[in-house]
């Protein structure tokens, strides 16, 4: 036999060998599991701990207003880059009607992107973001979570002490929790004002054939 045809198959041989040890060493790994406890992980209903337990505190979820220590300067809405908050004021004589208040405060959370810059500007941090991130719905107008549930009883501006550097809250995330609705839930009608006619959700318009 030639000295190349001799060099070849040693070369040939060679390769085998390391594919068969490249091959075993990849299995090996594969098999080893087939003797492990399986640990998949019911997500959501079987977890220890409640997913939203296990986050950073500065995790940014959805964002929730306490309507309570709201002081409706628009800063927020002022600051969002892609018009995700929406707040509409109405004045009145401070007397009989208090001077500003808020007939409607909708976040949509499907178009919030959770970059946080409407948080900072908050005086008294009135809006802020959770640790819930759970939303999914069958209705893209449920991801609109609305803070004045009812126009016709605006939220009066609050007015903060001389002074105060803390102000009150509720705990983060028990607003927003009640916001969010069913996954398959109808979509809700538009608010209106009143002597307007209310305007349907998608899930009530009715469609004609063409």
């Amino acid at each position: 036999m030639s000295e190349p045809t001799q060099k070849s198959l040693g070369g040939w041989a060679r390769d085998v060998s390391e594919s068969a040890r490249s091959l075993w060493e990849g299995m090996s790994v594969t098999l080893s599991y087939m003797f492990k406890k399986p640990i998949t992980t019911q997500y959501p209903d079987r977890m220890p701990l409640p997913v939203v337990h296990t986050l950073p505190t500065r995790y940014r979820g959805f964002l929730e207003v306490d309507m309570d220590t709201c002081t409706a300067c628009q800063a927020c809405e002022r600051a969002c880059p892609i018009d995700v908050i929406n707040i509409d004021l109405i004045r009145g004589d401070g007397v009989t009607t208090p001077k500003t208040a808020m007939e409607r405060f909708d976040i949509d959370i499907g178009k919030c992107m959770f970059c946080g810059l409407c948080v900072e500007p908050c005086p008294t941090g009135s809006i802020q973001h959770t640790r819930e991130f759970e939303g999914a719905a069958m209705a893209f107008d449920n991801l609109t979570l609305r803070f004045v549930p009812d126009p016709a009883k605006p939220y009066p501006a609050y007015k903060p002490p001389k002074g105060a550097d803390a102000y009150p809250r509720k705990p983060l995330g028990e607003i927003v929790r009640k916001l969010i609705r069913e996954w398959d839930a109808p979509a809700p009608a538009f608010p209106q004002r009143d002597g307007q006619t209310p305007r349907p959700g998608p899930a009530e318009v009715s469609h004609v054939p063409r």
